[in-house]
């Protein structure tokens, strides 16, 4: 029978054909929302679950960060037995004169109770005043998460690479752990200084431009700092081998640990402190006049 042929339908069928049409309509309606609430509860419970995933890796890293480091290990090539790695003309590489191949935080001597306004006993943590015709030795404490060393770094940081490259200094640079205690757990100070250590020991020529990168990257005072993997790609990027291995074994964190207590030992309380010709520099006298100073000195 064609279309045309069909009974028409009376009121009632028609009032019955639009309410099947609506039910149907509502019921697809209802799967439709119940397969929407799957979905948003769904996304929900996948939110919750990525933030505890989040939340558990910064506890297991914290944690991490946070273990024990060992009492003693290796010094780093290419680095001294006090905890620095001199540089001279064009950023090469000095070799130690220091034999020692390992470091014990337990045999460094107590710091004295009272800060001294100098430090003392120099000699005994290799730091004194170099031969006539010598470059000047230059030595640096530092703390990778002090912004005046940032600063320091900086302002003179170049001109102090030109003097070596003019063979009248070396400059010598020593990483502390000072600021480990306001690093928000992460022991970011130490982290980097082990990390720096870890950029002698494979590729010292990649140690200032590492060094220069992490001043550039300097993360603020009192935060948790640049993560391991970061340090990492910095080191990469500053013509490195990778380190990630030598940074998450924690390595050379006894050799920054041994340098820092070396230097509290003999009353270096302070990031930046700075020697030249075995004199420490003093903040009531201009760095470039002590700098200037100096080299007239030796002339």
């Amino acid at each position: 029978m064609s279309p045309q042929n069909e009974p028409r339908k009376n009121k009632a069928e028609r009032t019955s054909d639009a309410r099947e049409k609506a039910r149907l309509l509502r019921e697809a309606q209802l799967r439709k929302e119940k397969r929407n609430g799957w979905l948003i509860r769904g996304g929900v419970l996948a939110a919750a679950v990525a933030i505890i995933v989040i939340i558990a890796l910064v506890i297991i890293n914290t944690q991490k960060a946070n273990e024990p480091v060992a009492d003693s290990g290796p010094v780093p090539t290419n680095m001294n037995a006090y905890g620095g790695i001199t540089l001279g003309k064009d950023g090469a590489v000095i070799a130690p004169t220091t034999t020692e191949t390992t470091v014990d935080v337990t045999a460094v001597r107590e710091a004295p109770t009272a800060p001294s306004e100098k430090a003392f006993d120099l000699e005994d943590i290799g730091i004194k005043a170099t031969a006539d015709g010598e470059p000047i030795q230059t030595v640096v404490y530092f703390d990778f998460m002090c912004p005046f060393c940032g600063q320091f770094e900086q302002q003179y940081g170049a001109q102090l690479k030109q003097l070596a490259s003019e063979d009248k200094v070396t400059v010598e640079y020593r990483a502390l752990g000072f600021l480990d205690r306001f690093g928000g757990g992460t022991n970011y100070s130490s982290r980097a200084g082990a990390a720096a250590a870890c950029v002698a020991d494979v590729s010292p020529q990649a140690y200032q431009p590492f060094l220069d990168k992490l001043f550039v990257e300097q993360p603020a005072e009192n935060s948790k700092g640049i993560n391991n993997a970061t340090l990492n790609k910095y080191a990469v990027e500053a013509g490195s081998e990778d380190i990630n291995e030598c940074i998450d074994s924690k390595n050379f964190r006894p050799y920054v640990a041994n340098t820092t207590a070396l230097a509290s030992a003999h009353g270096v309380s302070s990031t930046p402190t700075v020697f030249m010709d075995g004199e420490q520099w003093m903040s009531t006298e201009g760095f470039d006049t002590f700098l200037q100073r100096t080299l007239e000195a030796k002339k």
